[in-house]
This record gives C-alpha cells, structure tokens and sequence, in this order.
C-alpha cells in the first residue's frame, strides 16, 4: 500500500479548481453521510440485528473504511471515526422523518453526485475514483486533512507528509 501522502496528492491534482473544491467540501460529506443511510436502511439477517441496533451493514462498511484509514493514517482515521459517529447521529434523526430512510438518503446520494459531475466538468478532469477505486475512501480523507491542515495538526508519523 502506498502512504497516505500519495494518495492525497493525486487527489488534489484532480481537484485544484476552486468552485470544484467547493462543490467537493459540500458534496463528498453528503456522499458519504447518504451512502451510510442508504446501507443502514438495508435488511440485515435476524443473527446481526440481535446484535443490537447499530448491527448493520452501514456500520460494518464504516469499520472496513476505518481499518483502511488506519492502515494510511491513524490519525486521520481517529477524524473520520468522529465523522462516521457523527453521521450515524444524523441518520438516526433522518430515520425519524415521515418517509422511509431510503428515500432520504437516495435523493441526497444522487444530488451529491450530480453536484460532483458538476465540479469535475468545471474542472476538466475526471474523477479520480475512474483510476483507482480507492479514491472512492480518499476524497473523505482528503477534505479531513485539509481541515487538519487549516488547524496546524500533523496528519502522519514522523517521515510521511507533515
């Protein structure tokens, strides 16, 4: 695998166009908060959900995602497991609305996503993910450490990127 700062920067060369990063910082939450909601609302067999209520298939992709994130940067994955806890509190609330959760999430999923087709025509460039399907994780990750980075954190261990 290779370290985090290798996949951030590829990203970033894909994203330097300021109304795409713009778009991005508001469209990649909604992605991966409406991603969440759309797993959450699937069946999960009787033996998971006697596991308790955040048994879900939701939870068991946010814990796959984590141990990626772990493996590239522990400290960006302890940001995105407060993301990830974050966006498990508004799925629930989203849950509580008159209308299937399904529903909800679905229609933020495919506005999100038009609003990232919409960046990347600004841009000129595709999306990274065509690629490399990692960069699906990345763009999370990416947002994260420039939030990091704008409040003086070091992202990675000694000899990585600082």
């Amino acid at each position: 695998m290779r370290p985090v700062a290798y996949y951030l920067d590829e990203y970033a060369n894909d994203h330097r166009n300021p109304a795409n990063k713009t778009l991005h910082r508001v469209c990649v939450p909604l992605i991966v908060l409406s991603l969440l909601g759309l797993l959450w609302a699937l069946p999960t067999p009787a033996a998971v959900r006697s596991l308790g209520g955040y048994a879900n298939w939701a939870t068991a992709f946010a814990t796959g995602a984590l141990l990626y994130y772990v493996l590239l940067s522990p400290r960006l994955a302890a940001g995105m497991l407060a993301i990830l806890i974050a966006c498990i509190v508004v799925i629930d609330a989203l849950g509580s609305l008159p209308w299937p959760l399904w529903q909800t999430s679905a229609t933020i999923f495919v506005i999100a996503w038009i609003g990232q087709f919409i960046g990347h025509t600004i841009e000129g460039k595709r999306p990274s993910f065509f690629r490399d399907v990692q960069f699906l994780l990345i763009g999370p990750l990416w947002l994260l450490a420039d939030a990091y980075r704008r409040l003086g954190i070091n992202i990675t261990q000694a000899g990585q990127l600082k």
